[in-house]
């Protein structure tokens, strides 16, 4: 119960601040708004521009989502069930992405994309997104194809199912729990991404509609230090925070069912 209330805690004052006036804010913030202030969530969906930016990150997220699951995917199905020369080099290769701090990168990453013509685009954070996501893909769900009955592959090859048939048709849809585990936290980790946008995508008017929500938070936060507009500050914060809340509500069954595979002979 304490745990829940340190976590909890937070989240329902952001949501009811979201509601209040600055000076509410200040002078009485453990309190209930006096009343319900939609007009806080109206500047931040139109006069931030939190609609446009939050389109952004749906859009950016399920492209590099769908890209690092079918990669990730396919690389790891073959790393862990196919014995070849150089299996276990890749596997450590993909895994040693995990301890790579990705500040380190950050200025060659800037000069790969600029050469490249994608700094400042969705197709170059999408890209650089996958590929940060691979290392953790591959090292979950490599240790998850392990787990899948051989002979269920051998049968479907006796039937006549190629590679290619027998990956997509039989092994993919057998890991759905494992997919849907890996899935969703690509998706958190992906959406509450704020470094990477932030150097890949610039902060000039000429790239500011392909920022996404995190920037477009960020620049509140900051124009609210001078104009003391805190309600759409918190507003935009729980436009954020609500469509991650509500995917794992609802897919919370699959994330342990994912989590826990394997785990009981």
């Amino acid at each position: 119960m304490i745990w829940s209330v340190i976590i909890l805690g937070p989240l329902l004052w952001v949501f009811l601040s979201s509601f209040k006036s600055p000076e509410e804010i200040f002078s009485s913030p453990w309190t209930l708004p006096s009343k319900l202030r939609w007009d806080n969530w109206e500047r931040a969906w139109n006069t931030a521009h939190i609609g446009t930016y939050m389109l952004n990150s749906v859009i950016v997220v399920a492209i590099s989502t769908f890209g690092t699951m079918l990669l990730g995917s396919m690389a790891a199905y073959v790393l862990a069930r196919y014995k070849f020369f150089g299996n276990r080099f890749i596997y450590y290769l993909f895994v040693s992405g995990l301890a790579f701090p990705v500040f380190l990168a950050l200025v060659p990453l800037f000069f790969v994309v600029r050469d490249l013509g994608l700094l400042g685009t969705k197709t170059g954070l999408i890209l650089v997104y996958i590929s940060y996501s691979l290392p953790f893909t591959v090292f979950f769900l490599s240790a998850f194809f392990k787990t899948l009955p051989t002979s269920v592959a051998e049968a479907a090859m006796i039937d006549g199912a190629g590679h290619m048939k027998l990956f997509f048709r039989v092994m993919l849809p057998m890991a759905k729990s494992g997919l849907i585990s890996v899935g969703i936290f690509n998706i958190i980790g992906q959406w509450a991404q704020y470094l990477l946008p932030l150097y890949l995508i610039p902060g000039g008017e000429e790239y500011q509609g392909n920022w996404v929500l995190t920037q477009g938070i960020a620049s509140i936060s900051v124009a609210a230090g001078f104009k003391s507009d805190w309600g759409a500050l918190f507003a935009a914060i729980t436009i954020a925070i609500l469509p991650m809340i509500i995917i794992y509500a609802v897919m919370q069954r699959q994330i342990q069912a994912g989590l826990t595979a394997g785990a009981v002979k």
